[in-house]
């Protein structure tokens, strides 16, 4: 737990520094004359390179084994990027440090969550993951209210990014701290099923479509701050701190559905995306009162997914081979995450009935196979 928690001080302060950056992608996507196509296209090919190179990131730290060195460089790119952002005066500059941040976040998430199931393994991987995951979305909630402060104080975006390089900073400085004293996470695991011939079984691919399906009718938030932006129904300054409430749902469901997870398996998932599945309709609805509502439905999906999601992988994964299985589940999801983000962009454009349709049936789709794999995979008791 001591691991679990030391890497979730990083990836609090993490958050604050790119969460931040994504609570104002969209706005500030818009001022810088970018249309709602450019934005869903930027968000989803964000997640696409930041899903889809997780497939050789995590392949490669199998290899070599060396998942210190992939995860703090990994680290150092999706963090700086994030500062660089007050000297983009163009969006297409401005959209390729958005994409280089997701980039980085590609390289390390595979290899750091293979240290991160070592140890929660000892604790109950649901439980575990969803600390972690809660400890995350405290930096997720904090980040979007330093920027609002800044905005309201000093009215510019480009300050509000460059004040991001100070928490950056404090991450990678936490970030050597774990490495020294946790040279060897994967002593940490000291129970380990035989798997002799590491082969990834086939309910794994099953479950990757379950949640391919929920990540393509999952809009990003800078889709919904944009919609929120265009529409004028809050001001610049509490678009932030929406995205911030909405995190910090999702540190609560995470905790929440982890425990959950850990009594009842797959169970708590499908029942987060029954929960979730109908966001849409009210995110991009006209009102403030359904957008808030949107945005906390969103919030409960984003905790579930975060925290679940990881936790059921390294239970169905042979242990030798976990970075891959997380690289190639992400690739999935993120291609997944970027058709979905696209064609929900290019139809804001079009027709915002058609995006709330396709999200909600989308997700929907996902319950028979959700439940066909906690068939598979027999559903946990809670003794």
């Amino acid at each position: 737990m001591r691991f679990i928690v030391l890497l979730g001080v990083v990836s609090l302060l993490a958050d604050i520094t790119y969460e931040s950056a994504r609570s104002l992608a969209g706005p500030y996507l818009a001022i810088l004359g970018a249309t709602g196509a450019v934005v869903g296209i930027t968000a989803g090919l964000g997640e696409l390179l930041g899903y889809g190179l997780r497939f050789f990131s995590g392949l490669l730290s199998d290899k070599t084994r060396r998942y210190w060195t992939f995860t703090i460089i990994g680290y150092v790119i999706n963090l700086l990027a994030v500062p660089l952002l007050a000297l983009a005066h163009h969006w297409e500059l401005a959209a390729v440090l958005l994409i280089t941040e997701r980039i980085g976040k590609a390289i390390r998430t595979p290899a750091r969550d293979v240290m991160l199931s070592h140890a929660a393994a000892t604790v109950g991987r649901g439980w575990g993951f969803a600390v972690h995951e809660a400890m995350d979305q405290i930096g997720a909630m904090t980040g979007p209210v330093i920027v609002m402060l800044v905005l309201a104080i000093n009215g510019s975006y480009q300050y509000a990014f460059a004040v991001l390089a100070i928490p950056a900073c404090l991450a990678i400085t936490v970030l050597i701290i774990a490495r020294i004293n946790f040279p060897h996470p994967q002593k940490l695991e000291t129970q380990t099923p035989a798997q002799p011939d590491g082969k990834f079984p086939a309910v794994f691919w099953l479950y990757i479509i379950a949640v391919g399906l929920v990540a393509a009718g999952f809009a990003d938030y800078p889709l919904i701050a944009y919609h929120i932006k265009q529409h004028s129904i809050f001001a610049d300054k509490w678009i932030p701190l929406l995205y911030a409430c909405a995190m910090g749902i999702d540190g609560l469901a995470a905790i929440l559905f982890g425990k959950w997870y850990d009594k009842t398996g797959m169970l708590s998932l499908a029942a987060a995306v029954v929960l979730s599945s109908f966001f849409a309709l009210f995110a991009f609805a006209s009102g403030a009162a359904l957008i808030i509502v949107g945005v906390v439905l969103w919030g409960i999906g984003m905790g579930a997914q975060e925290s679940i999601i990881r936790a059921v992988v390294a239970d169905i994964v042979p242990t030798q081979k976990r970075g891959t299985g997380y690289g190639i589940f992400n690739a999935g999801y993120g291609i997944c995450w970027f058709l979905g983000s696209a064609l929900m962009g290019i139809l804001y454009d079009i027709s915002l009935p058609a995006l709330i349709a396709f999200s909600i049936l989308s997700q929907l789709a996902s319950l028979p196979l959700l439940i066909l794999v906690r068939n598979r995979l027999g559903a946990k008791s809670s003794g």
